[in-house]
C-alpha cells in the first residue's frame, strides 16, 4: 500500500473518471461522510447504517477502493460463520489534479538547455579560432613558425593545397575543444531527458 498522502491524477488519466463519478454519486459521498465520522466501518455496518442495499454498496465500495478514496484497514475480523469482515477506513489522501504535458511540450521545455549548449560550443569554437590566429601570429612575428614552413613547402615544389607541410600549419596544435565541448553537453542533456522525462 502507498504511504503517500496525495492521489495524483491527470485530465488525460483514465483515473479521473472514477474521481468524477466518486465525486457525482450520493451513495459515495454518503460513504465517505460516514467513514468521515466513523474510524471504521464494514459493509454490513454501513449497509444497516446507510440503509443501502448490500449490492449497491459492493458496488459503490469498489468505486471508492478503485479511486483511492476509502481503504481496506490491515485487522479484520471474522463472524460467527468464519467469514472474513473486512474493515474499511479513508484514505486520508489530497486528490491533486494536474495537467499532463505531451510529448511536444517536454521536449519544448528542454529547448533553452539546447541553445545553451549551442552558445557554450559556439564560444568555445570562437576562442579556440582566437587562440590559433594568436599563436600563429606570433609564430609568423618570430619568423620561426608559419613563414618557415610555407618557404619549405615552396622550396619542395609542392601544392600548397594538398602539401603535408603546408597543411601542418592550420592543424597543428589543434584540440577541437568545441567538439567535445558539444558532444559532453549533449550526452549530458541526453541523460538527464532520460532520467527525468516524466517530471518534465
Amino acid at each position: 500500500m502507498s504511504e503517500e498522502n496525495f492521489i495524483m491524477v491527470s485530465l488525460d488519466d483514465s483515473k479521473s473518471k472514477e474521481i468524477s463519478e466518486v465525486l457525482g454519486s450520493k451513495t459515495c459521498k454518503k460513504i465517505i461522510a460516514y467513514l468521515s465520522e466513523n474510524k471504521e466501518a464494514s459493509q454490513k455496518d454501513l449497509s444497516d447504517s446507510l440503509k443501502i442495499p448490500m449490492n449497491t454498496l459492493d458496488y459503490n465500495i469498489k468505486k471508492l477502493l478503485s479511486s483511492g478514496f476509502i481503504q481496506k484497514r490491515k485487522n479484520f475480523f471474522w463472524s460467527k460463520k468464519g467469514k472474513k469482515i473486512i474493515m474499511y477506513e479513508l484514505s486520508n489522501k489530497s486528490v491533486i489534479i494536474s495537467h499532463k504535458k505531451t510529448s511536444g511540450e517536454k521536449l519544448k521545455s528542454i529547448i533553452p538547455a539546447v541553445f545553451l549548449t549551442a552558445a557554450g560550443t559556439f564560444a568555445v569554437w570562437t576562442y579556440e579560432k582566437v587562440s590559433m590566429a594568436s599563436s600563429a601570429f606570433q609564430r609568423t612575428a618570430l619568423g620561426t613558425g608559419t613563414t618557415n614552413i610555407l618557404d619549405k613547402a615552396v622550396e619542395e615544389g609542392a601544392n600548397y593545397a594538398t602539401s603535408p607541410t603546408a597543411q601542418n600549419v592550420f592543424f597543428q596544435n589543434t584540440p577541437l575543444l568545441w567538439g567535445w565541448f558539444l558532444a559532453g553537453a549533449l550526452f549530458v542533456l541526453l541523460v538527464y531527458s532520460i532520467v527525468n522525462w516524466r517530471k518534465l
